[in-house]
């Protein structure tokens, strides 16, 4: 059983589509896996969310939600502001727990970046805190992904948790000197290994290849 935690260093860096490869390149090992979005925000009751999205590009995923909110908004402030009710840590833990129980690979997604609330009292990092997981930190590509991810590695270790190390979310075509400067760098600053780069668009790319492209973006993880 492996339990993986991803994370971003800010919202909107790429978390949702390098969940669906990590799905995808678990299940071409043929492995069993789930993903689990603990806080679903800024979608409706019977809209389409993240993990659909994972489901749709990674396949056969077993998927489950903890809570979904119709503000796009962090779920703290997303659930005042709809007056819906948020899951106890406990209950979240719960989920998890069970998930994981009966998959070879759970993939947990987080909410925008680490320090989000997920509930009223607790962040990502009280949500994972019972689970031996290896954390992979989700970072953009251009300038200010140095200091945003080492400040994230650095949360990370001081909660003492295991960081397995950095996916960059969406690597443009063209990089320009600071994209390319920044693959040598985000691993000197940060102290772990660079994963992988996905590259920009890959969502959109067909079904068949983007299953097929996630070994490749992901050779080390």
């Amino acid at each position: 059983m492996t339990v993986l935690a991803v994370t971003g260093t800010d919202t909107e860096v790429g978390k949702t589509v390098v969940t669906a490869a990590i799905a995808a390149a678990a299940l071409s090992l043929g492995r069993t896996v789930a993903a689990v979005k603990p806080a679903q925000t800024g979608v409706g009751a019977d809209e389409d969310g993240d993990l659909a999205e994972i489901r749709r590009l990674a396949g056969e995923v077993s998927t489950h939600e903890g809570v979904r909110l119709p503000d796009p908004l962090a779920p703290d402030t997303a659930a005042r502001t709809s007056g819906l009710p948020l899951p106890t840590l406990a209950e979240q833990q719960d989920l998890v727990a069970r998930v994981s129980s009966q998959h070879d690979v759970t993939i947990v997604e987080g909410s925008g970046g680490l320090l989000v609330r997920l509930g009223e009292d607790f962040t990502m990092l009280d949500l994972m805190a019972p689970y031996d997981a290896a954390w992979i930190v989700v970072a953009r590509a251009g300038l200010g992904t140095l200091n945003h991810t080492e400040l994230t590695v650095r949360a990370l270790r001081a909660a003492g948790a295991g960081v397995r190390g950095v996916v960059v979310g969406a690597w443009p075509e063209h990089p320009g000197q600071a994209e390319q400067q920044n693959l040598v760098d985000l691993t000197r600053v940060t102290g772990v290994p660079l994963l992988g780069l996905l590259p920009e668009g890959a969502s959109k790319l067909p079904v068949r290849e983007f299953r097929r492209g996630s070994l490749g973006w992901l050779p080390t993880l």
